[in-house]
């Protein structure tokens, strides 16, 4: 992202002058405010709408399937089972089930979820749609994978075990990640970095690396080391919550 602003209804800058560079393997935390920005740039990101200045551009070009999305909610089709949920992204390329089956097997088998293949969404937790909606977005093996608070309706313990699932599968797969929390204490144990961004207009105020080796465990959410980087994003985030009043 370059130099990017977002302007609603003439008036109303939902972004000034945004520049972002993911790079390859990068996990990035969008880290902010309500009303900053965060999901408005996700949604550039993904293509969903267009910058009313500066330029979003794909190194090398985007190709199809380079991209995930995972959003807030699971959006699941309530008729459809979970593998024909799952077989959605490459059905809309034009391939039937029976051509991808290997494929969304092992999307499912990636999110814990096999024995589930044949279940309705009204038969799953919280936490298992939201398996199935991340295992919709990985099915294409994508590049790029955009992330908009997928955990922040799941309880504690929930959201706990779906962090470490998510640093599990980036391992497995290799993509890159930008994922929007409002939680200081998810950015830290998801990210290598955090981009702290302010409000009115959205902007990037900060940018904090999260040093701490992969893969984090446990052991991590309970360290010094753990506490320190999230004293410094809470500090960065009360700083930006000032600078947008």
């Amino acid at each position: 992202m370059q130099g990017v602003d977002k302007v609603f209804n003439g008036d109303v800058v939902a972004l000034k002058g945004m520049s972002l560079d993911v790079r390859e393997g990068d996990f990035i935390s969008l880290l902010g405010p309500s009303g900053c920005g965060k999901s408005t740039a996700l949604r550039l990101l993904a293509g969903l709408s267009h910058p009313s200045r500066g330029r979003i551009a794909w190194d090398g070009g985007q190709e199809e399937g380079d991209l995930g999305v995972v959003f807030q909610e699971p959006t699941l089709m309530p008729w459809a089972t979970v593998a024909q949920n799952i077989w959605l992204p490459l059905r809309l390329r034009g391939k039937s089930y029976a051509a991808v089956k290997d494929e969304v097997l092992e999307a499912l088998r990636l999110v814990g979820l096999e024995k589930f293949q044949t279940a309705y969404p009204r038969e799953l937790s919280g936490g298992m749609k939201m398996r199935v909606s991340i295992a919709r977005a990985l099915v294409t093996r994508p590049r790029l994978v955009l992330m908009d608070e997928p955990f922040a309706a799941l309880d504690e313990i929930t959201r706990f075990r779906l962090n470490d699932d998510l640093l599990a599968l980036r391992d497995k797969i290799g993509c890159t990640v930008v994922f929007v929390t409002h939680s200081v204490f998810e950015s830290v144990f998801l990210s290598d970095r955090i981009v702290v961004m302010a409000a009115r207009p959205g902007r990037v105020i900060r940018e904090l690396a999260v040093d701490a080796p992969y893969p984090r465990t446990d052991a991590f959410r309970t360290s010094a080391e753990y506490a320190a980087y999230c004293r410094d994003a809470s500090d960065a985030l009360h700083a930006a919550m000032g600078d947008a009043a």
